[in-house]
């Protein structure tokens, strides 16, 4: 599941943005985390509900 996740991370954020310092990837990266991927990626193990 983790490879997965990075995987989804990498193709839909990282590689479509350049970020100019460390600390604006970080603040990007945790935004999309928790803005798209924590409640559109349902999961069926949980029964496709999202992780809140």
């Amino acid at each position: 599941m983790a490879e997965s996740f990075f995987g989804a991370l990498k193709n839909k954020r990282v590689s479509r943005v350049t970020y100019l310092t460390r600390e604006a990837a970080r603040q990007d990266i945790t935004r999309y985390i928790e803005l798209w991927y924590n409640h559109k990626r349902l999961h069926s193990a949980v029964g496709y509900r999202p992780p809140r």
